[in-house]
């Protein structure tokens, strides 16, 4: 597997388990981690986390964990039993649950703290209070997971080279928002092109239906790695 292809992470935006493991069967020869958000593993629960994980496959376990410390402490807990490699939390959520969240983790689970949704604009942050810019809410959200022990953040590809600049390589940066140059941008507000993040600083790139919704998802990984290239 090439370099690019270890920065790719494909979203499974699907609805049941079987049109996910027909996607990782599909694509496992060209790519190895594969996302799993709120869709799918609320319509199939921790068993489709343990599938795409029997294929010998990588799982970044999206579910943007949201609430008490302790319940988030305890879902951590949770995802780590099943050997995820990757598990989000909101970083909204402030500095007490950040550290029961870094507390519960495994030793081989990475755990990325999400700072604004790629669909957010400066008017949604307005709408819920929040003055100032996308970019300074990133930043500040940001300061506050690296102090509570985050290994990482996600954010959109606008947001990159300012997270570098303050952290350098301390820190993971997951880009959703990743739209090839052939592809619509669909509701997502803030996006860029896969070789755009990659040489901002991207350490992987978050692509769900450019790939999952092409006719041939094997086609479409493989003009994304040549784009990239």
């Amino acid at each position: 597997m090439t370099k690019a292809a270890g920065k790719i992470i494909v979203a499974l935006d699907v609805p049941t388990k079987r049109e996910a493991l027909e996607l990782v069967e599909k694509l496992s020869g060209q790519l190895s981690f594969f996302k799993i958000g709120l869709q799918l593993y609320t319509a199939e629960g921790p068993e489709v986390v343990r599938a795409v994980l029997s294929t010998g496959c990588k799982v970044w376990l999206d579910l943007k964990l949201y609430d008490i410390p302790n319940t988030v402490a305890k879902a951590v807990e949770s995802a780590g039993s099943h050997g995820v490699q990757m598990l989000t939390v909101h970083l909204s959520g402030g500095s007490e649950m950040i550290r029961a969240a870094t507390a519960a983790r495994t030793n081989k689970m990475l755990l990325l703290g999400v700072t604004v949704l790629t669909s957010s604009t400066d008017e949604t942050l307005r709408e819920i209070g929040i003055q100032g810019k996308i970019e300074e809410q990133v930043l500040r959200l940001a300061k506050l997971g690296v102090e509570a022990g985050i290994d990482g953040v996600v954010a959109s590809p606008h947001e990159i080279k300012t997270l570098r600049r303050e952290f350098g390589d301390k820190i993971k940066i997951a880009v959703p928002g990743i739209r090839p140059e052939w592809s619509a941008s669909g509701d997502q507000k803030r996006i860029t092109t896969p070789r755009e993040a990659v040489d901002a600083g991207a350490d992987y790139l978050v692509i769900g239906r450019p790939i999952t919704g092409h006719q041939e998802p094997c086609e479409a990984v493989a003009r994304i790695l040549d784009e990239m290239s």
